[in-house]
């Protein structure tokens, strides 16, 4: 069993950045590949990045690409989701999710795909 636990949640202006993190345990964080989603009130949870297993390949949403980026430190069981140019709309709960690697497997980029959820973290960004 993998439990995850976010931080680093608050309000920021925008233009703003923020640092999540997500603490894995009873797991080595070496064999998980590792994503992060977020959701707001009445909309489904919607992805947002995801680093693999072995920390070769990262996909973002568009929606934060050049803004967002994903890094893994496995010495510390940690992943981390570096925010910069935060926008209102970026507000959300950010959830941290895990599954198990597979060599040689599409990159798992849908909420089915992932077996271990955190418990979430508030980020909200004011105009």
């Amino acid at each position: 069993q993998v439990q995850l636990v976010e931080s680093g949640g608050g309000l920021v202006q925008a233009g703003g950045s923020l640092r999540l993190s997500c603490a894995a345990s009873g797991r080595s964080l070496s064999s998980l590949t590792m994503a992060w989603f977020r959701q707001v009130p009445g909309k489904e949870r919607e992805f947002v990045t995801t680093i693999t297993w072995s920390g070769v390949t990262t996909y973002y949403a568009d929606s934060v690409k050049g803004r967002f980026t994903i890094s893994r430190d496995n010495a510390k069981n940690t992943v981390y989701l570096q925010m910069n140019s935060l926008k209102p709309e970026d507000t959300a709960v950010y959830y941290c999710a895990a599954v198990p690697g597979q060599p040689g497997t599409p990159v798992p980029l849908g909420t089915s795909h992932y077996d271990y959820w955190g418990q979430g973290t508030q980020v909200t960004v004011s105009s």
